[in-house]
């Protein structure tokens, strides 16, 4: 990922010092809650509740009791987004009448909402920071061209080609920092109806262009990996005939709050994507620990909302992250929170990397032109689905141009235009269809020979490679 890794990043950080948990005690969950709240920052929460529009409406009454402003309410998948500037939220929003609708209640951020207030309800689905981008700074590259890019020809995407660029139908949703959707190589494949940003408070916004980048090059040069238009200019992307639409979710400063990322996959679910990526890591926690209180009810939250948008149709493909750590075997954060100040603290194993350690998503590692583990991927047994070129790339950038980016987040978008280029040849298949195509169809990659312990498993599976490295030729010749 980068944070866009930021990119993966560029990603603002993980977050500072951990959330208070966030559970009272018998003698006090039913009281009433404050008339008069103890004003503290703005602050942006999601609560949890059952799955129903009664039990929702119940929350959303629960946040207006607490002195909270609803900002979007996920009746599909009981989430419910909001904000206050009450010190007491998570305590108040528990306390009174429709408190025990209430399963978890947490802070999205340790900082103090940037983007101001946001009023009135957003009813969904009834509904760095690029978490972190992590790419080096781009460097121009004057005489851009197709027979440059030797990240196709390891994937095989050039010989792919001849088989098929990809079907109108399909449509891919660039999940990070805007794209440009005035460069000559994404012009052709833009999808202006269904863009939109998510990066004030997690509210869907369709103002013309505002899905556009302002601070950073990121999203454009993930979706030109993607879905670079076979027009004669520029390069070429892995799925050159498919659609892409701009999902903004990475704000000014780089940070993917969870709220964001929340509305960018609902969103993207709700005008039917197929395939979506994920070049980030959501901010402010590198890991969200389950068994804190914030962190666990963020956690479920997004968990809830991936879901669901893989029950819709959507398949997520994310990055696997810039810090060459091994996400199998997680000991300690030393970079979160990285909105405030960060702390060094023990994790374990419930502590994931969002989103590209969710359930069905699936996660990238990058490779070298060497066919090797590029020295800045994360890593892990059974953690990794499949690899794919991430080091040096070339693709587009904003105001016509192309450079080169390396990160985990330049590795997801090749494997996001071959899921493309998969569902193009079989249109009617669902997410666990492509992802099982996408870990058959990689190429067996071995360990380093010379041994490496952090490569464990077999050449089959590994902690490196996952299933291998993907392979477009043979996921279209399926």
């Amino acid at each position: 990922m980068s944070r866009i890794p930021r990119p993966r990043r560029v990603s603002a950080g993980l977050a500072a010092a951990t959330l208070a948990l966030t559970s009272l005690s018998a003698a006090t969950a039913y009281a009433a809650p404050l008339d008069d709240p103890t004003p503290g920052p703005l602050m942006n929460y999601v609560i949890n509740t059952k799955a129903s529009p009664g039990h929702v409406r119940k929350v959303e009454d629960a946040v207006k009791d607490a002195g909270g402003t609803v900002l979007s309410s996920y009746r599909e998948f009981g989430v419910v987004v909001a904000q206050s500037t009450n010190a007491n939220f998570k305590v108040d929003v528990r306390a009174g009448r429709n408190g025990r609708e209430v399963q978890s209640v947490g802070a999205t951020r340790t900082a103090a909402v940037s983007e101001g207030a946001a009023g009135g309800l957003s009813s969904v689905g009834s509904v760095g920071s690029v978490g972190s981008v992590d790419e080096t700074t781009a460097t121009p590259v004057l005489d851009p061209q197709e027979g440059s890019q030797w990240d196709m020809v390891q994937i095989k995407a050039d010989q792919a080609h001849n088989v098929t660029d990809g079907s109108r139908r399909v449509l891919v949703g660039i999940n990070d920092s805007g794209v440009d959707d005035t460069h000559p190589d994404l012009a052709p494949n833009f999808d202006a109806r269904d863009s939109v940003s998510c990066v004030k408070n997690g509210v869907p916004d369709q103002t013309p262009g505002i899905w556009r980048p302002t601070t950073s090059p990121h999203g454009t040069h993930v979706a030109g990996t993607v879905a670079a238009a076979r027009n004669g200019i520029g390069i070429v992307g892995v799925a050159p005939g498919v659609r892409i639409a701009s999902v903004k979710v990475v704000n000014d400063a780089g940070f993917i709050y969870p709220e964001y990322s929340i509305c960018g996959i609902v969103w993207a679910a709700e005008h039917h994507m197929d395939v979506t990526n994920h070049s980030y890591f959501i901010d402010p926690f590198q890991f969200w620990c389950k068994d804190n209180g914030d962190q666990g009810a963020v956690q479920e939250a997004v968990r809830r909302a991936y879901a669901w948008a893989a029950d819709r149709g959507t398949l997520s493909v994310a990055a696997a992250g810039n810090s060459n750590y091994d996400l199998a075997n997680k000991t300690t954060d030393t970079t979160s929170p990285n909105d405030s100040t960060p702390v060094s603290r023990t994790i374990n194993n419930d502590c994931l990397d969002m989103p590209t350690e969710l359930p069905g998503v699936i996660t990238v590692a990058s490779t070298t032109q060497l066919r090797v583990k590029s020295s800045f991927s994360n890593f892990g047994l059974h953690k990794i689905d499949v690899a794919a070129p991430g080091s040096s790339i070339l693709s587009t950038l904003p105001g016509g141009g192309y450079g080169l980016m390396s990160g985990t987040s330049m590795a997801s978008p090749h494997v996001t235009g071959i899921a493309a280029l998969l569902k193009s040849t079989h249109p009617w298949w669902g997410p666990r269809d492509l992802e099982r195509a996408l870990q058959r169809e990689a190429d067996d990659t071995a360990c380093p020979t010379t041994p490496d312990p952090r490569c464990t498993g077999t050449t089959a599976n590994n902690a490196f490679y996952g299933e291998g490295i993907a392979d477009a030729l043979d996921a279209v010749h399926r």
